[in-house]
């Protein structure tokens, strides 16, 4: 008997349901996102909304540091959101106010 033009049919095993249904295996991935939210993207943000305000509120005479680490003192504070610091006795530079790291007490 020629058995190479014969088909066998097997029957697949039959498929486990995942224990607990299927939320079940995200829940790992959403404790990451919530864990990552609170430890590190609402503190940052919570930052950033203090620097903002900080921006928003330099005035005349205050002590600064830039992003680029020049040291100055406000010595005017123009429309466009344009700084002007004094660095040096003779020295002024005009920066944009979202250049400003902090302020120095």
């Amino acid at each position: 008997m020629n058995t190479f033009g014969m088909a066998f049919a097997q029957t697949a095993p039959a498929a486990q349901p995942a224990a607990g249904g299927g939320w079940v295996s995200f829940l790992p991935i959403i404790l990451m996102i919530v864990i990552f939210y609170f430890l590190l993207i609402r503190p940052q943000q919570k930052k950033e909304k203090d620097r903002r305000k900080m921006i928003a509120a330099l005035q005349n005479g205050d002590r600064v540091l830039t992003t680029g680490g020049i040291y100055g003192v406000v010595s005017a504070v123009k429309e466009n959101d344009i700084i002007v610091l004094k660095v040096s006795d003779n020295t002024k530079i005009e920066i944009a106010r979202s250049a400003v790291q902090l302020k120095i007490q």
